[in-house]
């Protein structure tokens, strides 16, 4: 009895974990960095969190505006290919399908396979199939522009929103290293969970992630601090 092959690739997942991870980074590494900065400013615990808030509202639209804008580029030239071999498909099919069976035959079958292949493939689906085979458009990998601007905003908002919790409970005097550390620890998740499901190692995305949230919270913090000090 045959056995259907159902194996799921990683690969269906990439767009998605894409934006999630970049938009939760950037809330965690942008938020954190801001608040940061106003605190090593010498700034009232209110100015932190006006700041902080503010930082995460603005964050959040900016990733979802330019991930729209991002995607819909991608999916205007999507389009504009497809609407082009429609056409072609209505003009000159006899060529579109010499076309389909020479890219088979570079990819390892003899003319007459790749002929039969391309004419059973394009009898059932041809646009479909040049879609696939000539243009590297598919299902897993077509551009959905609204979905990754929502998924970058509501991503990079739980992400801000995770410095700005400690900053809202802890004390003044404490606020710098707890939030750093805070985020740091924030950051090391993400990035083991976005490797993880890359099927990437845990440890090098954790520690790429953190090293760099690192350096913007300690870049922030200095030019903070010589800021509060000139002013």
């Amino acid at each position: 009895m045959s056995r259907l092959h159902t194996e799921r690739h990683l690969v269906s997942r990439i767009g998605r974990l894409r934006a999630a991870v970049l938009g939760a980074n950037d809330g965690i590494v942008s938020t954190a960095s801001l608040i940061v900065g106003v605190a090593a400013a010498a700034g009232k615990p209110s100015e932190i969190l006006i700041a902080g808030v503010a930082g995460l509202v603005a964050g959040a639209m900016s990733m979802a505006a330019g991930e729209y804008v991002s995607v819909s580029s991608q999916s205007d030239t999507e389009n504009a290919d497809l609407a082009r071999e429609r056409a072609e498909l209505v003009s000159d099919p006899a060529a579109e399908a010499q076309e389909l069976a020479g890219i088979y035959m570079q990819r390892g079958l003899d003319a007459d396979t790749a002929a039969k292949v391309a004419e059973q493939l394009m009898a059932k689906d041809a646009l479909a199939a040049h879609a696939h085979d000539e243009l590297g458009i598919s299902e897993m990998t077509t551009a959905r522009p609204i979905q990754a601007a929502l998924t970058s905003a509501a991503t990079f908002t739980a992400g801000a929103a995770a410095p700005l919790l400690i900053a809202a409970f802890a004390p003044l005097s404490r606020m710098t290293p707890l939030v750093s550390i805070g985020s740091l620890i924030f950051l090391a998740v993400l990035g083991g969970i976005g490797a993880a499901a890359g099927g990437a190692s845990i440890w090098k995305g954790a520690l790429r992630v953190t090293f760099w949230g690192a350096l913007a919270m300690a870049a922030t913090a200095g030019i903070g601090a010589l800021v509060g000090t000139s002013l």
